[in-house]
């Protein structure tokens, strides 16, 4: 005992840092763990979260779940039109992103989109009175997830448009994403004037035909290894596809100029993919949702299947909860903004687009895309250390997306709600912002974090649904 008292004292400080300064005011060695309370002290979260943990059941739930996620296959198979291809879309309906949202609640761009798309579908003659119909209650607003689609942004998809159809190749299940309109002014950001819908109208009939031509021709493209080399490219396949659409119109052009689609139909389909950057993120999209997919409904499993915004709401769901939603306000977006645009300007975090996030990439593979910071702000060590830091909320990685700046480790994969609750560490997500306006359009980019709300909400369920169970 006398021996221990004669030794230099180190001491770990859990909880105030105050108590650590007293004593390296003394002389004594002090390394300040940084702490705080699951839930930030909330108490029935915390015993919720207790009765989650270590039990066999949730962690063989887990392994299932993530493994089903692994060995998903996404194949970009064809071309589908929306009212015909997806599940349960019937009549005078208009998909959303997000969770459930009426109408009188829903942001500006998303408001303006669907007034865009009741034009081009032809139900209404003008902007006001599209804006009288959507309000009447005569067209149905559902999200996507809830019909096996996604979109960005708004993500407003109406039954004529065109959608990629994209098919896990394990599990045999499909998922559906609308095209990509291009930067500027677009339908998903709540642009709706007559260049926009116009462009709508040129993408069904003529862009859409020469994509099918194409993928019939060419046959199923396997996206998981496309993905895979745009990560080794400088993508982060959600705000960075430089390569990826690069790297797809490079499988399609060959195919196109194969399946006897008229020459300037194809001369212009590659010169719009060609001029788009974005055009491979609703293809990214499509496939993290089939892979996500492939996890659904597993009982017991704490592991996120979709992260979803409508610019109101942030929600999420979990494997073991199924289907339901557990939502939280969405967050404003402190990025960069372009010039002319400040945090005043913005509308709340907007899009289906975190499904990419929830699959391992996006914010979770910045790493493999340190030039993304330029756009959404940080430093290439940022970016790093993004990627490091959702190891900690991870169930594993997925060694099929690597990154290269961390020595060829896999992107960290399968949100545990349980992990995010324990340690305080927020899924983060890279976005678009959009004006809070309909119309105006993008006004710049950043990166946000999940609420952790909709996480306690989630482990509170599973607690509940499992308890009995476990």
């Amino acid at each position: 005992m006398i021996q221990l008292f004669q030794e230099e004292l180190q001491v770990l400080n859990v909880g105030l840092a105050s108590f650590g300064e007293a004593i390296a005011g003394a002389g004594g060695q002090v390394t300040q763990i940084a702490w705080t309370p699951p839930a930030q002290g909330d108490r029935a979260v915390a015993d919720a979260l207790a009765n989650l943990v270590n039990r066999p059941e949730i962690e063989a739930a887990n392994r299932k779940a993530f493994a089903a996620y692994l060995a998903a296959q996404p194949v970009l198979e064809g071309i589908g039109v929306a009212g015909e291809a997806l599940p349960g879309m019937t009549g005078r309906m208009i998909l959303h992103a997000g969770p459930p949202i009426a109408w009188e609640r829903m942001c500006g761009p998303m408001q303006g989109a669907i007034v865009g798309a009741i034009l081009y579908e032809g139900w209404a003659s003008d902007p006001e009175a599209a804006r009288d119909l959507a309000a009447s209650g005569k067209i149905v607003l559902e999200p996507c997830h809830h019909h096996a689609a996604v979109g960005p942004m708004a993500g407003v998809t109406s039954p004529s448009m065109p959608v990629w159809i994209v098919r896990d190749a394990t599990h045999g299940h499909r998922v559906f994403c609308q095209f990509n309109e291009g930067l500027g002014k677009a339908l998903r950001f709540g642009a709706n004037g007559r260049d926009v819908i116009d462009r709508l109208r040129w993408m069904a009939r003529d862009l859409a035909p020469v994509l099918a031509a194409a993928l019939a021709t060419l046959g199923p493209v396997e996206i998981k290894p496309l993905m895979a080399q745009a990560l080794h490219m400088g993508d982060e396949v959600h705000n960075r596809n430089a390569a990826a659409t690069g790297l797809l119109l490079k499988r399609l052009v060959p195919a196109m100029l194969k399946s006897g689609s008229a020459r300037d139909a194809v001369a212009a389909a590659v010169e719009f993919i060609a001029g788009n950057d974005h055009f491979f993120l609703n293809v990214s999209m499509a496939a993290c949702k089939a892979m996500m997919d492939a996890a659904r409904g597993v009982p017991h499993s704490s592991m996120l299947t979709a992260m979803a915004r409508n610019g109101v709401e942030f929600g999420i769901r979990m494997s073991g909860t199924g289907d339901r939603w557990f939502t939280a306000p969405a967050p404003v977006v402190d990025g960069l903004y372009f010039a002319g645009y400040s945090i005043a300007d913005a509308a709340p975090d907007l899009g289906d687009s975190a499904i990419t996030e929830t699959a391992g990439l996006g914010g979770f593979a910045m790493a493999a895309a340190p030039a993304i910071v330029k756009f959404v702000g940080g430093t290439a060590d940022d970016a790093r250390a993004n990627s490091e830091r959702m190891g900690h909320i991870a169930l594993g990685q997925n060694p099929a997306f690597t990154l290269p700046a961390l020595n060829f480790a896999g992107t960290p994969a399968g949100i545990d709600a349980r992990k995010v609750v324990d340690t305080g560490i927020l899924p983060i997500v890279n976005t678009g912002i959009a004006h809070k306006a309909p119309g105006i359009g993008q006004i710049g980019a950043g990166i946000t974090q999940a609420p952790l709300a909709c996480f306690t909400q989630a482990v509170l369920a599973l607690a509940e649904e499992s308890g009995g169970d476990l």
